[in-house]
């Protein structure tokens, strides 16, 4: 059996935050572009924090470069506020994270790290918070790329100075919640484990044709066995 890189999103995948992202979000945006735009109702799910805010802010009639202008402040506001507000009690992990991340931290042919949305420091706060942030070493972020499907690249070039093995193929397994997971696995020609604990039902992630679907993480030893085949 191959090495596997296993690579998870965070955001509706391994947790939920409840009711905090999404108002820092918008108290960073007001406080640098003095609007919040569509922040309230926009569809943030499986996007990178910072399409959302370009996003949002397009919507409010900012142009690309005063977009550009603002966005590093708008991001080091939006952690700044979200590590302030953010506490354990927020954050709810999905069924059988765990278990299953116990389970392939242990294993030698496989190397876990992060692909997500999320800024790298702000992401890491969520993971911190319920005491799963040490299974993961590594990762590709927001503020790796400007779109999804550029962090699978980025995930593998790490993984290679990190532990000298080019992983290739269907030994890159990218597991999340979102059509953006799915199609960004398609990059590289990767494997994709989709589960449906985020917004997405398993009817809707099935049609963008992921390897694997399951309604949670409840079944350590099936979910296993998809990452390894």
């Amino acid at each position: 059996m191959s090495k596997k890189l296993v690579l998870f999103d965070i955001d509706g995948t391994l947790l939920k935050v409840e009711g905090i992202s999404r108002n820092a979000l918008i108290d960073a945006l007001r406080a640098v572009y003095g609007t919040e735009g569509s922040a309230q109702t926009h569809d943030f799910a499986g996007k990178l924090d910072s399409v959302i805010i370009n996003e949002v802010m397009r919507e409010a009639g900012f142009t690309h470069a005063d977009i550009a202008a603002g966005l590093e402040q708008a991001k080091q506001a939006y952690i700044a506020i979200f590590k302030e507000r953010a506490k354990a009690e927020h954050i709810r992990l999905m069924v059988g994270v765990v278990e299953l991340l116990d389970a392939l931290a242990q294993r030698d042919d496989v190397v876990l790290a992060l692909l997500t949305g999320n800024f790298e420091e702000s992401g890491r706060h969520k993971l911190i918070l319920p005491n799963i942030n040490h299974y993961f070493s590594f990762g590709a972020f927001a503020d790796d790329a400007e779109s999804r499907n550029a962090l699978p690249p980025i995930a593998v070039e790490r993984a290679y100075k990190l532990t000298g093995k080019k992983f290739v193929g269907k030994d890159v397994v990218i597991v999340g919640d979102t059509e953006h997971d799915v199609r960004c696995s398609k990059v590289l020609g990767s494997k994709c484990v989709a589960v449906a604990t985020g917004h997405y039902t398993a009817a809707r992630l099935e049609s963008y044709n992921p390897d694997y679907t399951f309604p949670n993480f409840s079944d350590t030893r099936a979910t296993i066995e998809a990452i390894m085949s």
